[in-house]
């Protein structure tokens, strides 16, 4: 007799006809293996994460007049978040990584809605930290966006 916890613990039985497979990240949603338009590995993600919360943390700093504040550097993040991928396509850490927000189901720009959500759910970090097989976090795919490489 099988143990229970093999049935739901081993997951789905592969199946070689089942769904299509891909051979590199990104290559279902018709994005390049490498170069311009290539999703953006997990580190450089990371680093442009860090960049932006520092500039937040300096922007809080001028605005509060000390490094004391607690809540005023996660809005200030907030902000420029929305407001960069509305308006630009990315924040300031990921234009110095290189790196921009795509939407994969249209060739338009994010707005205003999508980036919204995107931060939304970055504020809570753990959706960032589950990532699919092509390493996009859950934010990205709830937003039906991917952060790519810009050059």
């Amino acid at each position: 007799m099988a143990r229970i916890t093999g049935t739901w613990l081993s997951g789905e039985p592969a199946d070689p006809g089942g769904a299509a497979t891909s051979s590199y990240p990104g290559e279902l949603y018709g994005l390049p293996r490498e170069g311009a338009g290539s999703l953006a590995p997990t580190w450089r993600r990371v680093v442009a994460l860090f960049v932006d919360w520092f500039i937040a943390c300096g922007i809080a700093a001028v605005i509060t007049g000390s490094l004391d504040s607690s809540s005023v550097p996660l809005l200030v993040w907030f902000v420029i978040g929305v407001g960069a991928v509305t308006l630009f396509g990315f924040t300031p850490g990921q234009y110095f990584l290189r790196l921009r927000v795509l939407r994969i189901d249209a060739p338009v720009g994010v707005g205003f809605v999508r980036a919204l959500a995107k931060q939304v759910l970055l504020v809570f970090v753990v959706p960032a930290l589950f990532t699919d097989a092509d390493g996009r976090g859950m934010h990205d795919r709830a937003t039906g966006t991917a952060l790519v490489n810009a050059r």
